[in-house]
């Protein structure tokens, strides 16, 4: 269900994306790169386990996504001061540019193969996370360059 969601959101992002482009020649600004901010929150006496899990799968992940063209950069980010419920990391990822449905089914067959783990046990495995953190949002926004 996780990942039809964000291939719907991919859609929608997608057609949000050309309606942009078919202004900007008109206007002081050009669409610049795609950014997708995960808020965490970390489990009590799990931060260091769940970098060590960043640090080895999420960052295998991001560098395939780099070096297939469609990640930027990758960023992980500490909440200094978070508020009462909020995260105490972020995860942001800049994208090169919206992906298409087919572009997110091909990088999808080449995580998984990296990991040897097709959707399902990739599915079970951000489930075993929970005793690690817990998503407490997302945002996804795109960079607007002035002209």
């Amino acid at each position: 269900m996780y990942r039809k969601i964000c291939l719907s959101l991919a859609g929608l992002g997608l057609a949000v994306g050309l309606q942009s482009y078919a202004f900007a020649d008109d206007s002081s600004y050009k669409p610049g790169t795609v950014w997708e901010f995960s808020t965490i929150k970390t489990e009590p006496g799990q931060f260091e386990n769940y970098l060590d899990w960043l640090d080895d799968k999420w960052k295998k992940e991001q560098e395939l996504m780099k070096k297939e063209g469609y990640v930027v950069s990758y960023h992980v980010l500490n909440v200094n001061n978070s508020r009462e419920g909020e995260g105490d990391l972020i995860l942001a990822v800049e994208y090169k540019d919206y992906m298409t449905n087919a572009q997110r089914e091909a990088i999808q067959k080449k995580v998984e193969a990296m990991f040897a783990a097709d959707t399902h046990k990739m599915e079970t495995q951000s489930g075993d996370r929970k005793v690690m953190r817990k998503l407490a949002g997302s945002m996804e926004l795109q960079e607007l360059n002035l002209k």
